[in-house]
């Protein structure tokens, strides 16, 4: 159960308000329900999104959706191969006072300093660059010159990558796919959303989406996802479920035989954060089993890592985690 503090009335004015976010963002986005869903489920868990899809699939546009939606501010950074880290997080210019003609140093802040940054294509800045926004990410500060600078609040990164191009790119260590607490797939629309698409874009285009979340109720949402309770026994689920992942002592014949490496206890937090973000969107204030196994693949997708043998054989991560689901029971 949620926290005292919170009132029936409360609650329920804050769930009609992310129904509202996510009717809102519908009124852009054609079709890609599922992918909303699991953005706003993304967002009050307070964590980052790592996005794949191919182009032309409206990424960018879910993105900006979300932030018009939330009426937060919103950047986008295209990442090449020649970005530098003081192009993402900031440097220091010299200015001179006209009046003293005294030179002094100023931190010239980056795009980082925003509330909504889409990273698109992430892969294709150079491991250097990459690593000053993960940092950022994870510190939710920069540091600079000996001198810290909080970023704003709430802050929301969502990462692109473009699964067919693999040339040129610099695919994210492991440790660092770890940052975000999501992986989000979009997938190419139906045949009837895709002639819908085509017929807007085409014609008068799209409108923007209509605020529907301030930040400050952003923020209320976010400290009640962590305030909903979670039983000993949906906890030891979760548990059990990172911990299974693990091929040395795995109970499920899947993993072992599949998967070279297996989830640390950063996708434990991260499968009980998204689970709780799952039930509270629902109206409910308690996790359940089917919370924790819906948020099961967004969650590990990119936190273990197949084998030869699964990737000579074509065997996906999604049908191996879904044999994990059915080998490990609750309770």
């Amino acid at each position: 159960m949620a926290e005292a503090a919170w009132t029936e009335n409360e609650i329920a004015d804050l769930v009609a308000k992310v129904n509202a976010l996510k009717e809102s963002m519908g009124r852009v986005i054609v079709g890609q329900r599922d992918v909303i869903d699991l953005l706003v489920t993304c967002l009050l868990g307070g964590g980052h999104a790592l996005v794949e899809g191919v182009p032309g699939l409206g990424k960018t546009l879910l993105v900006k959706s979300l932030a018009q939606a939330t009426d937060m501010q919103f950047r986008r950074v295209q990442f090449t191969p020649d970005l530098m880290p003081s192009d993402i997080v900031g440097t220091e210019i010299l200015e001179e006072d006209p009046a003293t003609r005294q030179r002094v140093f100023r931190f010239q802040r980056g795009p980082v300093f925003t509330q909504v940054l889409l990273a698109d294509e992430i892969n294709r800045a150079p491991p250097k660059t990459q690593s000053a926004l993960l940092e950022a990410m994870q510190e939710r500060s920069v540091t600079f010159a000996g001198q810290t600078h909080r970023l704003p609040q709430p802050f929301f990164v969502l990462a692109t990558q473009n699964p067919i191009e693999q040339a040129g790119t610099y695919p994210l260590p492991e440790a660092q796919l770890d940052r975000f607490l999501l992986r989000i797939d979009v997938g190419y629309p139906t045949e009837d959303e895709e002639m819908m698409m085509v017929g807007a874009t085409t014609h008068a285009g799209l409108a923007d989406a209509v605020p529907a979340l301030d930040v400050d109720t952003l923020l209320r949402l976010q400290q009640l996802v962590r305030d909903i309770g979670i039983s000993d026994a949906m906890l030891r689920y979760a548990t059990r479920l990172v911990r299974a992942t693990r091929p040395g002592d795995s109970p499920v014949a899947a993993i072992r035989k599949h998967i070279g490496w297996g989830a640390g206890p950063r996708a434990g937090q991260a499968l009980v954060l998204a689970a709780k973000a799952r039930a509270l969107m629902r109206g409910r204030l308690a996790v359940t089993r089917d919370d924790v196994k819906a948020m099961l693949l967004p969650v590990l997708a990119h936190r273990v890592l197949r084998n030869f043998e699964a990737e000579a054989d074509g065997v996906a991560i999604a049908d191996i985690l879904a044999a994990l689901c059915a080998d490990v029971q609750a309770g």
